[in-house]
């Protein structure tokens, strides 16, 4: 059974790495592509995009739940890979049309897969096993930010604008890439029936997590319809939700930020000149490395849940303020609103591309440290909740990130910093305090 859903674990990390190979190299650049277009009738923009697929995402997560529910974790995954394969599709031949329905579509489905894909993981894990399971799936995932992003910066290097023939043969390479990994999904193995008690002899409970001082409990199990909605709205108002919900509206104002607004704001430098453009593909490559170092360092190290969660918290909320104040200095205010002629601004610094791409590393590892951790405490704390628990998580930080990538087209960069900034004190702090608080309620030491 142990090596089942490991199985099932390692399945799930590659398909979900081939389908966001496809969107994450997608939404890095959407927005250059766009401006690039030859179509002159096509009126889309790739912000207005991100912010309904974020925005729908945000809304569809009150019924995704239900969805899982009905159809069960693997053809819900089935589903959604198929609508993002359909998003990426567009790009071969734009119509604005097409462009804006997908982009509802998508958002529907990345509800559905990513609350599909905590149940199963949760389904998937233990308390023994939920760090290390975390961490192997986010380094996997995050592998989906190299290869796209390797191509764009080989093939895209020193080029002045994205012709028609780049375009078409980026986006059909990644459309098989995106179908591939929905296929991945078939091979998915069921688990069932219970989790093998803990055995108080073998572990020192002081040094376990609130969540592995239960001694037995049941797998979860999808529930009916309305129980899964029900559960969904009881859980919004408890107080852990309410302080994590800081944390995860952050980590969807700075998804935005590095998913979609830092590329476009390296690739708008022109003081980079023409490697501008190629360098879009190779800081995403630099954010895929953070957060595979970080999945790593915080999953795979720490299987046996003997490092604390707010020790990798604290660390990526200083790489993140380190970050952020390294593009302030770095890169020109105006970056983000004046993709198509470029800034001629200046910024405190002279533009330096070695500092640009250390940024790109920093903002993915210090994400991974929010994300890993955040994956790890509701698969803790609600392992018999996981779907109504991991449709919460995806609603708030979606809905954030749909308010950040509308915003995108008219704040300066420092603007955006500085909401990320105030977002990311609050939301750790607050993560600290439901630690606290769960190592109260279990009379765990607090170290």
């Amino acid at each position: 059974m142990a090596d089942l859903r490991l199985f099932n674990v390692v399945i799930l990390g590659i398909g979900f790495m081939l389908i966001f190979t496809a969107f994450t190299t997608c939404g890095n650049t959407e927005q250059t592509v766009i401006k690039s277009l030859s179509n002159s009738t096509f009126q889309g923009s790739g912000y207005n995009s991100l912010a309904i697929i974020y925005g729908v995402f945000s809304a569809s997560n009150l019924i995704a739940p239900s969805i899982v529910a009905s159809i069960g974790p693997r053809l819900s995954m089935i589903f959604s890979g198929l609508l993002y394969s359909g998003y990426i599709a567009v790009f071969i031949s734009p119509a604005t049309w097409s462009f804006y329905l997908t982009s509802v579509l998508i958002g529907i489905g990345a509800a559905v897969l990513w609350t599909a894909q905590g149940n199963f993981l949760v389904l998937n894990s233990d308390a023994d096993t939920i760090n290390r399971n975390t961490g192997l799936f986010w380094a996997l995932l995050q592998c989906s930010m190299l290869f796209g992003n390797l191509y764009i910066y080989l093939e895209w290097n020193e080029i002045a604008a994205v012709t028609d023939t780049d375009r078409r043969t980026l986006f059909i390479i990644l459309l098989v890439l995106s179908l591939l990994g929905t296929m991945s999904f078939v091979v998915l193995r069921k688990t069932g029936g219970r989790e093998e008690p803990l055995k108080e002899e073998e572990e020192d409970d002081s040094l376990l997590p609130a969540c592995a001082v239960y001694k037995e409990r049941t797998v979860p199990t999808v529930r009916g319809l309305t129980t899964e909605f029900m559960t969904m709205l009881k859980l919004f108002g408890t107080k852990t939700i309410l302080l994590l919900s800081f944390c995860m509206a952050y980590s969807g104002l700075e998804l935005t930020f590095y998913s979609g607004v830092y590329g476009t704001c390296i690739g708008a430098t022109t003081q980079f000149g023409a490697a501008a453009k190629g360098l879009i593909g190779l800081s995403g490559i630099l954010v895929g490395i953070g957060e595979i170092v970080g999945g790593g360092l915080f999953g795979l190290l720490c299987k046996n849940n003997r490092f604390r969660r707010t020790s990798v918290v604290f660390l990526g909320m200083v790489v993140h303020f380190v970050a952020f104040y390294l593009i302030f200095l770095n890169i020109p205010d105006d970056a983000p609103v004046v993709v198509q002629t470029g800034t001629q601004s200046k910024s405190y610094l002279t533009p330096s591309v070695p500092v640009a791409l250390l940024c790109s590393f920093l903002l993915g590892l210090g994400d991974s440290c929010f994300n890993t951790q955040l994956y790890s405490i509701l698969g803790c704390l609600y392992a018999e909740e996981s779907a109504p628990a991991f449709a919460i998580f995806k609603f708030i930080q979606s809905i954030c990130a749909a308010v950040a990538f509308l915003y995108s087209n008219y704040l300066l960069l420092s603007w955006q910093l500085f909401v990320m900034g105030i977002f990311g004190f609050s939301g750790s702090l607050c993560f600290f305090l439901v630690e606290k608080m769960n190592d109260l309620l279990l009379g765990l030491p607090e170290y």
